[in-house]
């Protein structure tokens, strides 16, 4: 369907998670840094 053998696409989705982990790994650090400058509760 996508023109990727199964090795490849096996290779890229193990990219994808790394790199998708690591996006959201920083989205949350981001949110933690704002929320401890500007409290709102």
């Amino acid at each position: 369907m996508s023109g990727l053998t199964e090795q490849q696409a096996k290779e890229f989705h193990e990219q994808f998670k790394t790199t998708f982990t690591a996006f959201v790994a920083l989205a949350g650090l981001a949110h933690l840094l704002v929320a401890a400058a500007q409290p709102w509760i």
